[in-house]
Parts: structure tokens; sequence; C-alpha cells
């Protein structure tokens, strides 16, 4: 992979444009006359669904890192459920994933901690990083499967369709709160994860990089926060490895456990 630094990487302003366009719509939100108790709960399911469900079990746990199996059609669903995090196509969001665990925090991480904050929590992704171009070594398990491929071309579509659904049911409310503001919470939540668990919290295990446990954004991720634990061992569908250590999703995995629809649970060698 080509070495490259922050000071010589050009703007992607594709990705500018429309990051800058969801986070200026949201605030339509802060007018009185653009909420609704049935907007703010529309915005949390979606949150769950899209961020915890999609991002986290589905990409990350799941996919990512393969950390349990699922049946096919389960796969499916909780990839699709990723896609309307709006957060790139799948093989983008798994790729760049991959990448971050087999180079952390050094020059060719794609959003390396030692850069500072905002590099890894979001200035990466706004500029043409040469991460991407090796994205295709990274997801070769999934890049020919055709659901995969068509969630990754068609992710905005399928949020139109989404947000086409919102209007239907509650108007403009329902599609500033469940879109534009819940895009905005899911999206920075997630780079929480890159970037104040690679600076704030406690290690428990040598990791070879910056990761940390940050309690914090375990409760704003689902149990992503415990993410000293999860680079120690990557391979782990739970990462809350100590008591206190709450991991929602991996509550999760073991419900579909225990439903016969989670099969090859890996986990620390502690548990």
């Amino acid at each position: 992979m080509t070495v490259a630094t922050s000071d010589k990487l050009f703007p992607a302003w594709s990705i500018i444009i429309y990051m800058a366009t969801i986070h200026l719509v949201a605030l339509l939100a802060l007018f009185p006359s653009n909420f609704s108790w049935g907007a703010l709960g529309i915005s949390f399911v979606l949150y769950w669904l899209t961020g915890g469900i999609g991002i986290t079990l589905g990409f990350h746990r799941l996919v990512s890192h393969r950390s349990f199996e699922v049946p096919k059609w389960l796969e499916y669903i909780l990839v699709f459920c990723g896609t309307l995090a709006c957060q790139g196509g799948p093989l983008y969001w798994i790729g760049g994933h991959r990448i971050h665990h087999k180079y952390s925090d050094t020059e060719l991480d794609p959003h390396d901690s030692n850069k500072g904050f905002w590099w890894s929590h979001m200035g990466w992704m706004l500029c043409q990083n040469p991460a991407r171009t090796e994205i295709p070594r990274y997801t070769k398990d999934i890049q020919d499967d055709p659901f995969y491929q068509f969630c990754e071309k068609y992710f905005i579509p399928i949020q139109i369709v989404l947000g086409l659904l919102l209007y239907w049911w509650g108007g403009w409310s329902f599609v500033i709160w469940g879109i534009f503001v819940r895009l905005v919470v899911v999206f920075h939540f997630t780079w929480f994860v890159n970037s104040a668990t690679h600076k704030f919290g406690y290690q428990s295990y040598e990791s070879n990089d910056n990761s940390r446990n940050c309690w914090w954004v375990a409760l704003l991720t689902f149990g992503e926060g415990w993410h000293n634990n999860h680079h120690a061992y990557q391979y782990s569908a739970r990462h809350g490895l100590e008591w206190w250590e709450i991991d929602l999703t991996w509550m999760t995995i073991r419900v579909l456990q225990i439903l016969g629809l989670a099969k090859n649970v890996k986990l620390a060698p502690k548990q």
C-alpha cells in the first residue's frame, strides 16, 4: 500500500458536499414545527436498527470479523440494515475496517489516531485517501456477491426510498428526524469508535496500538466502546469482557444463539 500522510491528500469534494448536506438539513430539526414525538421515536428506532443491528452487529462483528455465523438470509438482512446507515456501501465499510485492523495506528491506517482526534474522527474520509484503492484486496470473500454489490451501488437510492416511505407515513418531520438527524447521530457515534476510543479510557490488554476501553462510547454504540478488548481479540463476538463492561450487541448475539440462528460463536480465551 502507498504510504500517505494527511497533509499530502486532496479534498474529496463529493464526500464533503454529501456530509455537509446531511448535517445542514438535520439542523431543520431545531425548528419546533419539525418536531413530533412520533418523529423522535422513528429516529430512535432507526438509530438502533441501522447503527446497532446494521453497523455494529452486521457490518462489524458478523462480516468484518466473522466472529459468528448466521444463515445467509439473515446476513443479508443485517447487511441491508447497515447499508441504511449510509456510511458508504458494505464493501467500502468492511474493507476499510479490515485495513484499519491490519495497520492500526500506523501510517497505513486510514484513520490513524496519531494524526489527531479530528483526523481519526472524520478528517480521513473527507480527502482522497489512498487506502480506498486497497479495499478490493480486503473484501475478496464478499465482493462477488450480487447482494453486496447491489447495496454498494445503490445505498443512496435505497435511503431515498426510505425517505419517501417516511414522508408518506408522517410528513417532513419523519423525514428530517428519521433520515437526517438519525444519520448525523449514527455517523458521529460510529466515528467515536475511530477517534474517542483511541484517546480516552483504559487499556486492559497489550494491543500494540492506542485502542482503549471507553464506557460512554460503549453506551452510545451498543458495546463497541470496549475497543481495547476488541483490538486484543479481534475475532471475539463479545467485546465487553468484564462483568461491568455492558455489551448490548453481545446480548443480541446470545439471543440469536439461543434461537439457533447464530453458530460458531468465537470468544476470547478468558471466556
